[in-house]
């Protein structure tokens, strides 16, 4: 078992840090950083000013290990834009995100799972037909048009739910439902799947002869191998929240890390925007490695394997 995640450990640094260089490349090379931050009526000579003063004018090579190396000490520059440190920046708003991500996976759990063991225990039924048209409605519908439509109903029609802002727990009602919905078709038809092929086992059908039904025996002999493939699309999904935030929090005006996402690309803060692209990547990989661990400890073939 320690093997398989230190193997695991090692693959997800390796991703890390090709998500790291894909960044810096993209962000230093596609455009003239200089250039983004001075505008583009500045002349030549403001423009190497700027260089100079960021060190723009390096050795891509040296930069990148540069920044590489703050990194690995705990310094992520600072920002062009509002012209502070970049770890404050991201530590002051990632409060935001981490409970609009947690807040809207467990939206999707909550709308996911009692839909896909109900269609599996019903299949092909009005029950299953409804379940699929949750899923299929769900995945039809961009995120920015529902947070529309979300506010126009519960923020203006109903005035039920703030529309704007994050003081209260109430501010986050509204934006988890957008990001977690977009979660639900692919959880719910997983699980659907999972049970569907589950109820059909040997194991199964012993249960059931031992007079196991329903809610017993989902909890008891069904639901544990067929959440196997549900955790890591949860985890996985987990990592996208905080990634696809970005119109969710700039929809219902959340300072977290995805507006700042966007403030940044708007005012070409490339260490910024740089860091996010960063803490996004290892969030994301960090995700997917512990969904192989926790599929590794249910299921010991992953181990062997």
């Amino acid at each position: 078992m320690l093997r398989y995640i230190a193997l695991r450990a090692l693959l997800a640094l390796l991703v890390a840090f090709t998500v790291s260089l894909a960044a810096f490349l993209l962000l230093n090379v596609a455009a003239d950083p200089a250039q983004a931050i001075a505008g583009e009526d500045a002349t030549q000579d403001v423009i190497d000013a700027i260089r100079a003063r960021y060190g723009l004018d390096r050795p891509l090579a040296v930069r990148y290990f540069d920044w590489l190396g703050g990194v690995l000490h705990g310094d992520f520059g600072e920002s062009y834009y509002w012209h502070q440190p970049v770890a404050s920046l991201v530590w002051d708003r990632a409060d935001e995100t981490i409970t609009l991500a947690l807040s809207a996976l467990t939206v999707t759990i909550l709308i996911a799972l009692p839909l896909g063991a109900l269609a599996a225990l019903n299949p092909n039924s009005w029950i299953d037909r409804f379940a699929l048209g949750v899923a299929v409605s769900a995945q039809a519908v961009p995120n920015f048009w529902l947070g529309l439509i979300m506010i126009i109903v519960f923020g203006v029609t109903f005035p039920i739910f703030p529309v704007s802002g994050d003081d209260t727990w109430r501010h986050f009602v509204l934006p988890a439902f957008v990001l977690g919905a977009s979660s639900v078709p692919a959880v719910m038809r997983l699980t659907r799947t999972g049970l569907i092929e589950v109820m059909s086992a040997d194991y199964v059908r012993t249960a059931r002869s031992k007079g196991f039904r329903g809610g017993a025996l989902l909890r008891r002999h069904a639901m544990r191998n067929a959440l196997l493939p549900v955790i890591s699309v949860l985890a996985v999904q987990l990592g996208q929240k905080f990634g696809g935030s970005v119109i969710t929090e700039s929809i219902f005006a959340i300072n977290g890390l995805g507006r700042l996402a966007l403030e940044s690309i708007l005012g070409a803060d490339i260490p910024t925007v740089q860091m996010l692209i960063f803490v996004f990547a290892i969030v994301f990989v960090t995700m997917n490695l512990i969904a192989d661990i926790l599929n590794a400890a249910l299921d010991p073939r992953i181990r062997i394997g």
